[in-house]
């Protein structure tokens, strides 16, 4: 079984920093892709930045350029530095991996419990 935590989150100024982590324990074949998504309370659950195997990133537009996601592959660990918040940031974040548990099987998405992030004055 994999299990995800995700310390940290927060109150932040706007125009301030933070950075999320999230760290994954258990065992696995290979990993297809870590994700960041967040959702605000009546919002849709959206996907924020995500990192691939390879080491390819992609963002949200509403994100880009201030956000940067990376991982230590060592520490089983995925980030989300986030720069230039605004108060439109403020959601509960999720970290998602998809994950190939065997090397014969489907890949599963596992998630983590999510972390508060307020940005406000």
């Amino acid at each position: 079984q994999v299990q995800l935590v995700e310390p940290g989150g927060g109150l932040v100024q706007p125009g301030g920093s933070l950075r999320l982590s999230c760290a994954g324990s258990g065992s696995w074949f290979s990993i297809s892709a870590m994700n960041w998504y967040r959702q605000a309370p009546g919002n849709q659950r959206e996907l924020v930045a995500l990192i691939t195997n390879s080491g390819g990133t992609n963002y949200a537009d509403s994100v880009k350029g201030r956000f940067t996601i990376s991982r230590d592959n060592a520490k089983n660990t995925v980030y989300l530095q986030m720069i230039s918040l605004k108060p439109e940031d403020t959601a509960v974040y999720y970290c998602k991996w998809t994950i190939y548990v065997t090397r014969w099987q489907n890949a599963n998405d596992y998630w983590g419990q999510g972390t508060q992030v307020t940005v406000s004055s």
